[in-house]
Parts: C-alpha cells; sequence; structure tokens
C-alpha cells in the first residue's frame, strides 16, 4: 500500500436495512471459501471481495468500499500487520483479524489490536473448515460489531501516560477494598488505558476480558508492561494483594471468595454464561456476594450484554459502579446494556474512569 495514494473514503454510516460489505484477505484459497460461505449466508451480510494477499486487497478496497475486512495475520508479498499498519493511517476502517491459536498467534494478533483492529476470530491449526463452521455464529457476531464500531485514525507516535501519582491513605494495609472490571470488543485496548493511570498502591484489581486461553498469558504479560501495579494471570485459590490486578485465564471463570479477612480468586470451569467463559457476569456477581460495599465495578466497551446483570447485583450490594460512555467506546454494547438496566450509578469516557476510581476509593478510604 502507498503511503502516497490515499484510499477511498468509507461509505457512510449503515442504514438499518443495509447488507454489510465484507471484504476477505486471506492466502488460503480454502479458508476464503469457507468464510466466503459462511459471511455470504447471512442476511445480512454479503462478500464483495475476496484477495489473496494485501497488495491485491488495496485495489479490492478502493474499488469495492467494503464496510468491513476479515485480515488474515500470515500472508506472502505484505504481512497482515504492516498491512493494518498502513490501513489504519491511511484509511481507519473496521478489521476482524483471522488468527492461529498458538502462543506465537497470540502475539501477534495483541499487536494487531493494537494498531486499530477491533476485533479477532480464531481458526485451529488442523480441521480449519470444521472449527470455522462452529465458530459461525461468533464470526458473524464479531462482523457485526465490527460494522458499527467507532475506528480512530492510528497516531504516528502513540504518547506515553504519565505515571499515575501513588494513592493517599493506607490502599496497602488493607484488602478490604476491591475493583472489578469487565470488558468485551475493545477491551484488550481498554484496559491499558484504565490500568496504566492505576496507582502501583491502588486496591486489588480483578478483571474479565473475553478471550481465548492461548492469549490471556501473553495478555497479562503486556498490562504487566504498561501498569505501575503488578499484572498476572489469576490462579485458582491465589491470595488477592493490593496493588495487583488479576486477570481471567481463557479457560475458566473468574470469581472472588472471602475468607476471614482476606480475599481469594476462585477459578471454575463451568459452562458458559451469556456465552462466554470467562463471564463479566459470573465475576461481578460473586463480588456482589463476597465483597459487597467494599467492591466498585467498572464495565467496559464490549458487545452483547455480558456483566450487565451482575454489574446490577453489585449496585445492589452496596457496590459503587461505573460503565464507560458511548463516545469512548469502541463498541457500545456491555455498557449500554448496564446503563439501560440502571447498574451504572455514573458513566464517564474512558480517559477518566480509573480517576473517578480513585476518588471514589480516597472518599472512603
Amino acid at each position: 500500500m502507498s503511503e502516497q495514494t490515499p484510499l477511498a473514503p468509507r461509505p457512510s454510516p449503515l442504514a438499518p436495512d443495509r447488507k454489510i460489505r465484507v471484504l476477505i484477505i486471506d492466502d488460503s484459497a480454502l479458508i476464503r471459501s469457507v468464510l466466503k460461505e459462511l459471511v455470504g449466508s447471512q442476511p445480512d451480510m454479503e462478500v464483495v471481495g475476496a484477495a489473496p494477499d494485501p497488495l491485491a486487497a488495496r485495489e479490492m478496497i478502493k474499488a469495492l468500499n467494503p464496510d468491513v475486512l476479515t485480515l488474515d495475520v500470515e500472508m506472502p508479498r505484505m504481512s497482515g500487520l504492516e498491512f493494518l499498519d498502513k490501513l489504519m493511517r491511511l484509511r481507519p476502517m473496521p478489521v476482524v483479524m483471522v488468527s492461529t491459536l498458538t502462543e506465537q498467534g497470540s502475539e501477534v494478533t495483541l499487536k494487531a489490536l493494537e494498531l486499530g483492529a477491533v476485533d479477532f476470530v480464531t481458526k485451529p491449526r488442523l480441521g480449519v473448515s470444521e472449527g470455522i463452521a462452529r465458530a459461525a455464529e461468533d464470526i458473524c457476531d464479531k462482523i457485526r460489531a465490527a460494522a458499527r464500531a467507532r475506528i480512530r485514525r492510528q497516531a504516528l507516535h502513540a504518547e506515553t501516560p504519565s505515571q499515575p501519582r501513588p494513592l493517599a491513605g493506607h490502599f496497602l494495609k488493607t484488602t478490604e477494598q476491591v475493583v472489578f472490571v469487565g470488558s468485551s470488543t475493545g477491551g484488550t485496548e481498554a484496559l491499558k488505558e484504565f490500568l496504566s493511570r492505576m496507582p502501583a498502591n491502588a486496591p486489588a484489581v480483578l478483571m474479565t476480558q473475553h478471550m481465548p486461553e492461548a492469549f490471556t498469558a501473553s495478555f497479562a504479560q503486556r498490562l504487566d508492561g504498561i501498569s505501575a501495579m503488578t499484572v498476572k494471570e489469576a490462579r485458582h485459590n491465589e491470595r488477592i494483594l493490593p496493588g495487583h490486578a488479576y486477570l481471567a485465564p481463557g479457560h475458566s471463570h473468574l470469581l472472588v471468595k472471602r475468607s476471614g479477612a482476606c480475599y481469594y480468586t476462585e477459578l471454575s470451569q463451568a459452562e458458559p454464561v451469556n456465552r462466554h467463559r470467562p463471564s463479566v457476569d459470573v465475576l461481578f456477581e460473586s463480588a456482589a456476594r463476597a465483597v459487597g460495599p467494599n467492591a466498585i465495578g467498572v464495565i467496559l466497551t464490549g458487545m452483547g450484554k455480558d456483566g450487565a446483570a451482575g454489574l446490577l447485583a453489585m449496585r445492589n450490594a452496596g457496590a459503587y459502579t461505573l460503565a464507560q460512555d458511548e463516545a469512548s467506546c469502541v463498541v457500545y454494547g456491555m455498557p449500554k446494556a448496564a446503563v439501560e438496566l440502571g447498574a451504572a450509578q455514573e458513566v464517564a469516557p474512558l480517559q477518566a474512569l480509573a480517576a473517578r476510581v480513585v476518588e471514589r476509593l480516597s472518599q472512603r478510604a
């Protein structure tokens, strides 16, 4: 993609009765065929083209004006990441990455989300067509969410957030207060923004982000690298400590339980809730039971309604609850459901949420 030649502008926002125009970019003829059949069978979508590499895709984008791209990570002539980086600076548009379920695949996919991809679809290394077919509903939901997502042009030089000031008071001497955060589509970058603004001596933070098992350990490491807090993937029956943030592993629900004066993590492989494991509702409902008025609940960007009922349970148990506002969400699904349910006591932009949590913690202290 030449940086001197701008791409055509994106189409106007989707009308309710207009089909989502999808362009598939993948070097595998099999994957292109499977995705074309899957997407083309949806009543609200149409495949406008399929490209074997980014250079061919560039011309199709100019000619066809798609609403959403599905983009493979590893391709000839130009990698998916290189293409995505150029695309998000020249013609920002919704992209759903297609990634393999491997450790290396997780690193590349997380980088793609940093560059501006809305979401990702995982494909197994074996039985690819059958695996994609089984995930048909999830894939199509992600394309629908991407078509309505808020896409921002990538800055050439990202700003490094300033180091947050420590909280005044006795936060490191108490395990009473705990912050609970839930997110989905767009949540990887939202969690980075939130945690980068939390001070090192903040009370513990427990987080559920919808993400496959192969990705959560790498994501926790990335969060640890940008946060003043210590961030880790949660383990079963681990004591919850101030100054630490715990991310639900992709294979289990994360819950909090109380034993005496201390809180501990609990991992559960119970059935998915709201089609998700880990589920935000499961985390929030455990917070309502075990932590009650000493909890703060925050629901971030994401499609669907997971977390809305749990946030209401937290509010009813005396916790303070916040939701990310529509303007700063990539997908205003989960926060919207929480607001409509009356679960959120406060709605704030992403950049202000950590400050509001810190202020609330200071008041309680």
